[in-house]
């Protein structure tokens, strides 16, 4: 008995997609090349809404459905006092702005996740009194004859709570827009004079609360800063270590970065220092500025440290002094919703983070740094600031660490066991001069007890 079986001949042309499955055949990317400005993913947002949410007033279109944050009454305020400041050939220009925002309505969409929504009819007008109430919020805060009267400034929360607001990531608008106003409107025909105040010098102004520098280095980091996305991305550059501002990351971040591996993670601050590990507070750096100084050979006797001018025998990580406030975790948050969106080659502020996250554990590691001035907070307790640090880690996840290098050396440090017992021993017997002096005075005293122990036993005789 013999079977037959049948094969349907296959067409020789490729079939199309939709003889399988109805999808559309084109489907626009989830974002634009042009994306700077994330909706924070709801694996971060739900670890705390409150830190990527505006609580006063919405800037941009991702929060603009919110009429509680809307402020129009006060950027209305603000627009016509803005108006009152131009001349005849200012307003021309004001004019020609609107058209310069109609004309790159899609390419200001393309900077959102949501490009959408610049297909919205009073997209543009939003764009423009937004843009308009921020330049005259920095040139009022710029001249502080202008804050007079004005709550904006007067009232502290309002000051603060919007200075807050306008540094969260869904809360931006592109800094092409801004500075587009400030050249066509501000400056006008003095935009070529060497001498015009940039628009970037006035958004440094604005948010010099934020990082710790002092005027002279302010300069200098205005004079490095070429571009910036938003104000969030502004907020990250002053972060940044000093040689990354001056030089930048150019296209090979990996020249900065190493790969994770398991020990990238670090001993607590209390390990550390029981090892011997001398933990220094730095002024005049930017936060992520971190080094770990120790002399090769020198730094085996950690006992000597102590002494006055033995900065060479001590293991020292040098760590910039950070503020800790109300804003902090709010600011850090949205600066590593950044990175995990827009710069996941260079998670600067994540591996910060991750660094301070290892040093803390429990309240003793925050004692500590405390102690050390390494931190300084205004939280209700310790306990307050390590549950903080601790969490703001949580879901984020990075391939390559900023602080390879210095993770290794802290670990070699630590499973060393002459450093780690040399370390011990100057916890203990060598943890400042007095004490220093005090057990070379009992060693001494030992042997001398010792030597004229074996003198009356007759082991050792005096050669004549």
């Amino acid at each position: 008995m013999t079977s037959t079986t049948s094969y349907t001949a296959l067409p020789d042309d490729k079939p199309q997609i939709q003889h399988i499955i109805n999808i559309p055949e084109l489907i626009e990317p989830e974002v634009h090349d042009q994306c700077c400005i994330y909706k924070v993913p709801l694996h971060l947002l739900n670890l705390n809404v409150e830190a990527y949410t505006p609580q006063f007033i919405s800037i941009g279109p991702l929060h603009s459905d919110k009429p509680e944050l809307k402020q129009e009454k006060q950027k209305q305020r603000y627009f016509h006092a803005f108006w009152k400041r131009l001349s005849h050939k200012q307003a021309l220009a004001l004019s020609q702005y609107k058209v310069f925002l109609e004309e790159n309505r899609e390419n200001i969409g393309n900077c959102y996740s949501k490009p959408e929504l610049y297909k919205e009819e009073k997209f543009v007008d939003m764009i423009l009194l937004d843009s308009v109430f921020i330049m005259e919020l920095f040139l009022r805060k710029s001249n502080e004859s202008e804050q007079k009267n004005d709550f904006m400034f007067t009232t502290s929360w309002v000051c603060k709570i919007t200075q807050r607001d306008l540094s969260l990531l869904e809360n931006q608008l592109p800094m092409f827009v801004l500075e587009e106003l400030h050249t066509r409107v501000i400056l006008g025909d003095n935009g070529i004079k060497e001498n015009s105040v940039r628009f970037i010098e006035l958004a440094f102004n604005y948010f010099e609360d934020y990082y710790p520098h002092n005027s002279s280095q302010k300069v200098e980091m205005i004079k490095n800063c070429k571009s910036c996305k938003h104000f969030t991305d502004l907020i990250r550059y002053t972060y940044l270590p000093r040689q990354i501002q001056v030089e930048g990351v150019n296209a090979n971040p990996s020249q900065y970065f190493t790969t994770c591996p398991g020990e990238c993670v670090l001993r607590t601050a209390t390990k550390l220092n029981e090892a011997g590990v001398s933990f220094e507070k730095v002024q005049g750096r930017s936060y992520l500025d971190i080094k770990f100084e120790n002399t090769p050979i020198l730094s085996w006797f950690l006992c000597f440290g102590c002494l006055p001018f033995s900065t060479c025998f001590k293991a020292r990580l040098e760590v910039p002094n950070l503020k800790v406030d109300q804003v902090t975790e709010c600011v850090l948050r949205n600066l590593i919703a950044l990175e995990q969106g827009h710069y996941s080659d260079q998670p600067f502020i994540c591996n910060y983070v991750s660094l301070i996250d290892s040093l803390i554990h429990t309240q003793e590691d925050v004692e500590l740094l405390v102690d050390k001035e390494i931190i300084v907070h205004e939280l209700g307790s310790h306990n307050e600031l390590a549950t903080m640090i601790n969490g703001l880690c949580r879901h984020v996840v990075v391939t390559s660490n900023y602080y390879g290098k210095i993770t290794k050396e802290l670990n070699e440090h630590y499973n060393s066991c002459w450093k780690y017992h040399m370390g011990m021993l100057r916890s203990v017997y060598f943890r400042d001069p007095w004490r220093f002096s005090s057990t070379i005075v009992g060693i001494a005293v030992f042997l001398f007890a010792v030597v004229n122990f074996l003198r009356v036993l007759g082991v050792l005789r005096p050669q004549y």
